[in-house]
């Protein structure tokens, strides 16, 4: 195992060089929060299942600051945010995969004054994107900035996108075509917004449509704002011959037309806030959860105008349901890890619970499939991995010094692992 340094230019040059060729050639790529799809399932030929800080472990590098952002990778480059405690500095990293060397570590915006971040968040907590020879790193409405992979350029930044995120950002940028797409449900505002990803202008800014002036069930004019804020990921998926885009803001999920920013259908959970996780798509149908406070998993069927939360839910189930951690699918069944430790299979046709056994720890982390087995990241350092099937069974339990806050990545047959103070290579 090594421990890593910052590196001149000239090596930023020479993995650039590989990284152009490797993208020319083919690649290990995972550029995005939760992976190439989107669902967080790895298509490595193998990935290792037994570890420790003594064993299994190529490269450890720490990481300063403090940011839960999840690792996106490209041929032999990491990318990874973070931030100093108080948030006044915000940074992108560049990590070479090979060696754990790195290559890139640039403070992108300095904020005088940053908004309050909850202890449990931090100040980058949103994962980067990577789109060829560009990479998106986004810090919320403090800053968005795209840079080019070879050069290191900063080639156009965003700071005026106003939002008051509460408790911090937390939701990824997806791209559609030529796109940026992000999510922005604070306090004052929640909206949609794309970008052109060449030119970081805006091209559609949509504002969600539920009115949450009128929920409060003792006729108070508004709540507090965790009832609008949000912190998901938005997805794109394919019903039919048509794209559609699936966003989860605080009281509900909205299908809108991506190009356009145009709203088509929603449903109105109204049960939970502050809704965390990505959507899962399982052929024609939506799985989600609908946030913390009381959250449920619900199952809905795509299709319909305006509001169709009336016809268009299939099932809820609201036992052990994810606050934070979003969903695996196989073969019909959902796993899940709730915040508290309690792992859940649902059958997907009935929504009804196959097991649910507790693995202990906390969780934020989302989970990772690969083949036939489910990796659990828990705050603790530990990692537990579970057959993916219909009878509970844990394979084997790992351990590292930090816990997680951020999301797995797969670079070849490696597990790219993040915890609160470094980034690990095991293989």
């Amino acid at each position: 195992m090594t421990t890593v340094t910052w590196l001149p230019h000239s090596v930023r040059f020479a993995s650039a060089l590989f990284a152009t060729m490797a993208y020319l050639w083919g690649e290990a790529s995972w550029p995005q929060f939760r992976g190439p799809s989107g669902q967080g399932v790895s298509a490595a030929e193998k990935l290792p299942d037994s570890w420790s800080e003594e064993r299994g472990v190529v490269w450890k590098t720490r990481i300063h600051g403090r940011g839960w952002s999840s690792p996106v990778i490209q041929g032999n480059q990491i990318w990874l945010t973070t931030a100093t405690e108080d948030g006044k500095a915000l940074s992108g990293l560049c990590v070479e995969a090979d060696s754990g060397k790195i290559l890139y570590d640039q403070v992108l915006f300095r904020v005088d004054e940053p908004q309050y971040a909850h202890k449990f968040n931090s100040y980058a907590s949103p994962s980067p994107l990577i789109d060829g020879k560009r990479v998106y790193l986004t810090f919320g409405s403090e800053g968005t900035a795209c840079l080019d992979r070879d050069s290191d350029q900063v080639l156009w930044q965003r700071t005026d996108i106003e939002c008051n995120h509460f408790r911090g950002a937390g939701s990824s940028p997806i791209l559609h075509g030529g796109l940026l797409i992000m999510n922005f449900d604070g306090s004052d505002h929640q909206f949609v917004l794309a970008l052109d990803k060449l030119t970081g202008k805006t091209v559609w800014r949509t504002k969600r449509s539920i009115d949450f002036q009128d929920l409060d069930a003792n006729g108070r004019p508004d709540r507090d704002g965790d009832w609008r804020k949000g912190f998901s990921t938005p997805h794109i998926a394919r019903f039919g011959d048509r794209p559609l885009l699936l966003s989860i803001g605080s009281m509900g999920l909205y299908g809108y037309e991506p190009s356009t920013g145009q709203e088509i259908w929603r449903v109105e959970s109204r049960v939970g806030h502050s809704a965390s996780t990505r959507p899962t798509i399982a052929d024609d149908r939506i799985v989600y959860c609908t946030g913390f406070s009381k959250g449920e998993l619900w199952c809905v069927k795509p299709g319909g105008k305006g509001n169709v939360s009336g016809s268009h839910v299939l099932w809820k189930l609201k036992r052990s349901v994810s606050n934070k951690p979003s969903l695996i699918l196989r073969e019909g069944l959902i796993f899940m890890i709730h915040d508290g430790g309690v792992a859940s299979c649902v059958d997907l046709e009935t929504g009804k619970p196959v097991w649910q056994e507790r693995v202990g720890g906390n969780y934020s982390a989302s989970p990772l499939l690969h083949r036939d087995k489910i990796y659990f990241f828990s705050e603790e350092g530990k990692t537990s991995i579970v057959e993916a099937s219909k009878e509970f069974k844990i394979l084997s339990v790992n351990h590292l010094d930090d816990g997680f806050m951020a999301s797995p990545a797969v670079s070849d047959n490696a597990l790219i692992l993040r915890t609160k103070s470094a980034l690990y290579r095991i293989e």
